[in-house]
C-alpha cells in the first residue's frame, strides 16, 4: 500500500491539541499500490488516478490539494487575488504535507488587474520548483512558460476552444484543460466537454487532455476518458468536499443544487468586468444575466453585500476586506453577509451528480475507482447522453 490518507492537513493534530478533546478520527483511505487507473497522465506524473482538483480561487488552500495529492490525485493550488508572498508561504505548506505532485493554478487577467498573475507570482513557482503549473482566464505571456519549463516546471494551460488550444501548443503547453460550456467559474467556451475533448484530442496526440466540465462522478468520468481525455479536472464536486475552504451554505447549496440551477452571466466581476462566468442560480442572478449592462449602472461604488477574510490561513489571519456588489469573490468560512448577492461557482451538470460533502480523498478514491468499474463494462459510452444545454 502506498499509505492512509484521513483528508486532514498534517497540521489538524497539532492544531487541535490546544483546542480541547479531538474530534473522532475519519477511517483513512487507502490507495492500493496497483490501483492505477492507466493513461497518459498517471504515467507522466507517477499517481495513481487521472484525477486532478481544480484550483480554485479562496477555496482551494493546502489542506485541500494535500487531501487529493495523498490520495493518489493531483491537487491544484488557487492563486487569486494573493499577492507572491502568501503564494509562498503555501506552497511551502504543501511542500511539507506531502512529496507527491501537486500544481498551483493562476489567473490571467489584464494588466493593471489587482489580482492578476505577476511575473513575482512566477518567479516563486520556479524558486519552489512546483511541479505544475496551470494558467486560466486567458493564455500566459510566452515567458513565463519559458522560465517554468526551464525550471522543470510542467504548464498546462486552460483552453475553451480548439482555436485557444492550438495557441496554446504553439506556446509550448504541455498539457491542456478542455473546458467546457458546463464548467465552473470563469468559463468562455460554447462547446460541450465531451465534444471539445474530442476536438482537442484530434489536435495532439503528445500532451495530456484533461476534461473539465460537468465531471462529479464515476460515470461522468469513465464518459469524458473513453472520450479521449487523459484525465479529468474537478471543480465543482470539490466545492462540496469537507477540506475545500468554502462557506458551508455554499457547500450545501451545490449539494441541494440539479442541473438546471446554473447559469452563465457577467454580472459578477467588479474587480474584472465583462468576464463570463458559470455559478449557482441565486437572487442576483436572476436578477440581473440577461441584462448586465444596467447591472453596471445600479453599482454604486460604496455598496457592498458584506465582508471576507484574506488569507485567513497565515499567521494573524489575513485583513476584513468589504466585497462589493457584483465582486467575483466566492465566500468562505470567513465570509459575513448576504450569500444570494454573491458569486458561488458552480456547474449544474455537476451538481445534479452531487448528493453530500464528503472528504476529498475519499471523493478521489471513490469517484476513481467507480470509473474503472464503468470502463470495465463501457456499454453506452459512446453517446453525449449527459452533455445538454442547462449546464
Amino acid at each position: 500500500m502506498n499509505g492512509a490518507n484521513d483528508g486532514r492537513s498534517p497540521l489538524d493534530d497539532e492544531e487541535r491539541s490546544d483546542a480541547g478533546p479531538a474530534e473522532p478520527r475519519r477511517p483513512p483511505i487507502y490507495v492500493l499500490e496497483g490501483n492505477t487507473l492507466n493513461t497518459r497522465l498517471t504515467r507522466e506524473l507517477g499517481v495513481n488516478y487521472p484525477f486532478v482538483s481544480d484550483g480554485m480561487p479562496f477555496v482551494s488552500l493546502p489542506p485541500l490539494v494535500l487531501a487529493v495529492s495523498e490520495a493518489g490525485g493531483v491537487g491544484m493550488l488557487g492563486v487569486a487575488p494573493e499577492p507572491p508572498d502568501v503564494l509562498d508561504a503555501r506552497l511551502q505548506a504543501v511542500q511539507a504535507g506531502t512529496r507527491k505532485p501537486f500544481g498551483a493554478n493562476l489567473l490571467v487577467a489584464r494588466n493593471g488587474d489587482p489580482h492578476a498573475t505577476t511575473r513575482e507570482h512566477i518567479d516563486v513557482c520556479v524558486a519552489r520548483r512546483v511541479p505544475i503549473v496551470s494558467f486560466h482566464g486567458a493564455l500566459p505571456p510566452a515567458e513565463w512558460v519559458a522560465a517554468l519549463k526551464a525550471a522543470g516546471t510542467r504548464v498546462w494551460l486552460q483552453a475553451p476552444s480548439a482555436d485557444a488550444a492550438r495557441q496554446a501548443l504553439s506556446l509550448g503547453a504541455d498539457g491542456l484543460i478542455a473546458q467546457g460550456r458546463q464548467a465552473s467559474g470563469i468559463n468562455h467556451s460554447t462547446t460541450p466537454t465531451l465534444a471539445l475533448v474530442r476536438e482537442l484530442r484530434a489536435l495532439t496526440d503528445t500532451v495530456p487532455v484533461l476534461a473539465a466540465g460537468g465531471i462529479a462522478d464515476g460515470p461522468s468520468a469513465a464518459r469524458a476518458l473513453f472520450h479521449g481525455a487523459d484525465g479529468v479536472w474537478v471543480s465543482t464536486r470539490m466545492v462540496a468536499s469537507v477540506e475545500a475552504h468554502a462557506h458551508p451554505a455554499y457547500k450545501q447549496r451545490i449539494v441541494d443544487g440539479d442541473a438546471g440551477d446554473s447559469d452563465l452571466t457577467t454580472v459578477f466581476g467588479a474587480e474584472w468586468p465583462g468576464q463570463r462566468m458559470r455559478v449557482l442560480r441565486n437572487r442576483v442572478v436572476r436578477e440581473w444575466t440577461g441584462r448586465e449592462e444596467r447591472a453596471a449602472l445600479a453599482r454604486p461604488p460604496t455598496e457592498r453585500v458584506g465582508t471576507t477574510r484574506l488569507s485567513p490561513d497565515l499567521p494573524g489571519g489575513g485583513p476584513t476586506v468589504d466585497v462589493p456588489r457584483f465582486s467575483a469573490f466566492a465566500p468562505t468560512p470567513d465570509t459575513e453577509g448576504d450569500l444570494e448577492e454573491m458569486a458561488m461557482p458552480a456547474s449544474g451538470a455537476s451538481m445534479a451528480r452531487i448528493e453530500s460533502v464528503q472528504p476529498a480523498g475519499q471523493l478521489v478514491v471513490e469517484l476513481m475507482e467507480r470509473a474503472r468499474r464503468v470502463l470495465a463494462e463501457p456499454h453506452g459510452l459512446e453517446a453525449d447522453t449527459d452533455e445538454d444545454g442547462r449546464g
